[in-house]
């Protein structure tokens, strides 16, 4: 044990979030060294054995990495190749196609579901911004109206659903079967995009947002390249063809005996390592010729960077957990949870909510809710996915001026303050707590 005493545990927990909200919030340090140095500190309290305390640090650090580095590094991959090959044009294109032009609403936000699965959802949000204005103008609607289901739809499937980075990472945090966060995220998150499109249409008429015509002309279909994009089917592929694998996995490990000739082939091919390789890929075949070098040189190093912060955090979210679990804080605080009635639940959810207000990032948000409560599950009778699912929700919420998603879609959307925030921040708080009902019901049915 690292300290046998709940009381210098508990007291370290709290200081470790509150040293982690002033450096972040006062101070502007980057989430790394915010989470860092408060972890460090805690070897400083009296009482607690330095060397267990560096075991766990080092223990939980390597075995939260190992598990997931090379897929979020496949996934940011991905993400490139769908950017820059205007995979993501093409899925909107569809959608459009599917509900019809009238419907240009429910048509992005359709698309953002989809859209936000592989790809973060400002990148998301920048490459469709075009199209988003030039809908507004051309259906005489506002962009509250015509973005804002876009914009919740795009974080919930961010922040829910694999390979996206924030929910694989949770997910190998608290150990959860990746083929069924997909399944289960994919059905809340699926529900609160409807929520947010609802949301959208009784607030958008009622909000003062014109859209702007120095967009206009800029995206695909608009300039006459709509031939240049790849075909539907390619270019929904590379997503859903590694979430039927790793969703197919976990299928068949249920349904079908472990030595079946289909189970074992599907342990390979749903390995997040080969599903996301296929993908990528899918993906590089919708390449063009003056794309061939950059996809193996430029796109690789972009999702390098991008990958290089997550994978940290991630494992500094690890050797927070491993941490906690060596200190009588986990047993303590489970049974203060269970012994006040709230169900427990609402114990990720709202951890959600407080690591999102504190950095801003979703991402960061979920991590830090699975890395407190990873620890608790057995004594709270959680199941990992249940606890990853709404810890997913609860980082969702309260999307408000420290968030850089906020920013990008208020800056391009040029929505005045007021406006952005009871559109961005109208429609992460209902996705967000329709999400959580929707993982209530199933945590309470037994479904997860």
């Amino acid at each position: 044990m690292i300290t046998e005493s709940a009381i210098v545990a508990i007291a370290g927990l709290v200081a470790i979030i509150a040293l982690l909200f002033l450096l972040i919030t006062r101070f502007r340090w980057h989430v790394f060294l915010a989470l860092l140095v408060p972890i460090l500190l805690f070897a400083l309290i009296p009482g607690v054995d330095r060397r267990a305390l560096i075991s766990a640090f080092e223990q939980g650090f390597g075995r939260t990495v190992q598990s997931i580095a090379i897929v979020i590094v496949l996934g940011s991959l991905l993400a490139e190749a769908l950017k820059h090959t205007g995979g993501v044009e093409r899925i909107t294109i569809s959608m459009i196609r599917a509900v019809g032009e009238r419907r240009m609403p429910l048509a992005l936000t359709l698309s953002g579901f989809v859209i936000g699965i592989p790809i973060f959802s400002d990148v998301g949000y920048v490459i469709l911004n075009p199209l988003v204005h030039g809908a507004a103008i051309t259906s005489g609607v506002s962009m509250s109206t015509m973005a804002t289901g876009l914009v919740g739809a795009m974080q919930m499937t961010h922040a829910m659903v694999p390979p996206t980075p924030g929910p694989l990472a949770a997910a190998a945090l608290v150990k959860a079967d990746i083929g069924r966060v997909i399944l289960f995220g994919s059905i809340a998150s699926g529900a609160a995009a409807i929520a947010g499109w609802m949301f959208s249409l009784v607030i958008g008429p009622r909000l003062e947002s014109p859209p702007s015509r120095e967009f206009v002309g800029q995206s695909f279909v608009e300039r006459g390249l709509e031939a240049q994009l790849p075909s539907t089917w390619r270019a929904y592929a590379p997503v859903l063809i590694p979430l039927v694998l790793i969703a197919g996995q976990s299928a068949a490990a249920l349904a079908l005996p472990s030595d079946h000739i289909v189970n074992t082939a599907m342990v390979y091919l749903g390995w997040p390592v080969v599903a996301l390789g296929l993908g990528v890929l899918l993906a590089f075949r919708n390449t063009s010729a003056d794309q061939a070098q950059l996809r193996t040189g430029d796109w690789v190093e972009s999702a390098l960077r991008t990958s290089a912060m997550i994978i940290i955090v991630t494992g500094l979210g690890g050797s927070l957990s491993q941490i906690l679990r060596q200190t009588p804080a986990v047993d303590a605080i489970a049974r203060g949870v269970t012994g006040i009635g709230l169900p427990a639940i609402f114990l990720p959810f709202l951890l959600g909510i407080v690591g999102n207000m504190i950095t801003g990032s979703t991402t960061v948000g979920v991590i830090t809710a699975a890395s407190v409560v990873g620890p608790m599950m057995p004594t709270l009778r959680l199941s990992p996915e249940a606890t990853m699912l709404a810890a997913a929700a609860g980082s969702v919420i309260i999307k408000y001026p420290n968030s850089s998603y906020f920013w990008v879609c208020t800056s391009l959307s040029r929505m005045p303050l007021r406006e952005a925030l009871i559109s961005f921040g109208g429609v992460t708080l209902v996705g967000g707590l329709v999400a959580m009902a929707t993982v209530y019901v199933m945590w309470a049915t037994g479904a997860i």
